[in-house]
């Protein structure tokens, strides 16, 4: 049997989250999943969480919210990360 393949999922609104969990219930594995920080929403302006970390946290998967994904350290995370998808 081969080794899974160690993804990283990129993706943050509601129609991202079936492909998220599709992957989970692979034998790939993730390892992380990047997605857009969280945002104010509603007239309350509440900080609320993308769709996608939502369901990452739920299967504990860790969750990467960078500014900008062309910077450090997100760069350097990712390198760590060593995935062989994105």
């Amino acid at each position: 049997m081969s080794t899974p393949l160690r993804i990283v999922f990129m993706g943050t609104p509601d129609f991202a989250v079936p492909s998220l969990q599709s992957l989970v219930d692979e034998p790939e594995q993730v390892v992380a999943v990047v997605c857009q920080p969280d945002r104010q929403r509603g007239r309350g302006k509440v900080l609320s969480p993308p769709p996608v970390k939502v369901v990452a946290e739920q299967y504990g998967i860790p969750v990467l919210q960078p500014e900008s994904v062309r910077k450090e350290p997100f760069i350097g995370q990712i390198r760590e990360l060593a995935p062989d998808l994105l």
